[in-house]
C-alpha cells in the first residue's frame, strides 16, 4: 500500500519523470549516434559508472502498482504508461467521449521494418489502450484474447489511439481501438478482458486495496 500524501508523490513525479525521459533521449542518441569510436567507449564507462550508482539503492522487486487507500495507484514501472519506465513511450491517456484517448510519440527505439513503427509495439500499445477503456467504463479485467487488424504501415513519429468499450456481459467486457498517424487510420483491435476471481473476491469482501475501475496515474 502507497501512503505517500498527493504533495509527496506530486514531489516524486516532478523528480523522476525528467530523470526517464533523460533516459529515453539517451537510447535514441544511442542508436542514431555516429560520433567516433573514442567518444562511444568514454560514454560505455560513463553509463557503467551511472548504473552502478543507481543500483546501489535498489527496489527489493519490480515497481508493480502502489495502490492507495482510495484504491487509486501508480504503475509508474509499466511498459507503456509508466512515468519510471524509460521502455515506455509514456502514454498520458485520458477519458474522452466514448472512451479514452492518448497522444505520443514513437521514435528509433520502437522501429520495426525501416521508418515504421514494430507491429509488436503497437499491439502493445493498443493492449494498454482497450485495457484503460475498460476500466475507465467501470469494467475492469485482465487480458483475455486481443486482435489486431494492421491496416497501414504505422510510420514513426507522433500517433494518436483512442479506445473503447463495446459491450459488457458480467464479468467480461470487450473492447475496441485504434491507432491513426498522419496518414489516417493504421491499426484496429478488439479484446476480451474478464475480471480475475481475486479482484472479484477483493471487491465482493469491500477490500480498501481493491483498485477502482480507473486507478492507473
Amino acid at each position: 500500500m502507497d501512503e505517500l500524501s498527493r504533495e509527496e508523490v506530486e514531489a516524486e513525479r516532478e523528480l523522476y519523470g525528467p530523470f526517464t525521459q533523460s533516459l529515453r533521449e539517451l537510447v535514441d542518441a544511442a542508436i542514431r549516434t555516429t560520433v567516433p569510436a573514442d567518444e562511444v567507449r568514454s560514454a560505455h564507462a560513463e553509463i557503467r559508472a551511472i548504473t552502478e550508482r543507481l543500483r546501489s539503492a535498489p527496489m527489493r522487486t519490480t515497481y508493480g502498482v502502489d495502490l492507495r487507500t482510495d484504491g487509486r495507484g501508480r504503475a509508474w514501472g509499466n511498459a507503456v504508461v509508466g512515468l519510471r519506465n524509460a521502455i515506455a513511450p509514456p502514454l498520458t491517456v485520458v477519458q474522452e467521449g466514448r472512451g479514452v484517448r492518448a497522444a505520443f510519440t514513437l521514435g528509433a527505439a520502437y522501429e520495426g521494418p525501416p521508418g515504421s513503427v514494430h507491429g509488436g509495439v503497437l499491439a502493445l500499445v493498443l493492449d494498454q489502450m482497450l485495457g484503460e477503456a475498460a476500466g475507465a467504463g467501470g469494467k475492469p479485467g485482465m487480458t483475455a484474447t486481443l486482435t489486431l487488424s494492421y491496416k497501414q504501415r504505422t510510420g514513426l513519429g507522433d500517433l494518436t489511439s483512442e479506445a473503447w468499450i463495446e459491450r459488457v456481459d458480467g464479468i467480461k467486457t470487450w473492447a475496441r481501438g485504434e491507432i491513426h498517424s498522419v496518414d489516417g487510420l493504421t491499426v484496429e483491435a478488439e479484446g476480451l478482458f474478464i475480471l480475475p476471481k481475486w479482484a472479484r473476491e477483493a471487491m465482493a469482501s469491500g477490500d480498501p486495496g481493491t483498485p477502482s475501475p480507473r486507478f492507473f496515474e
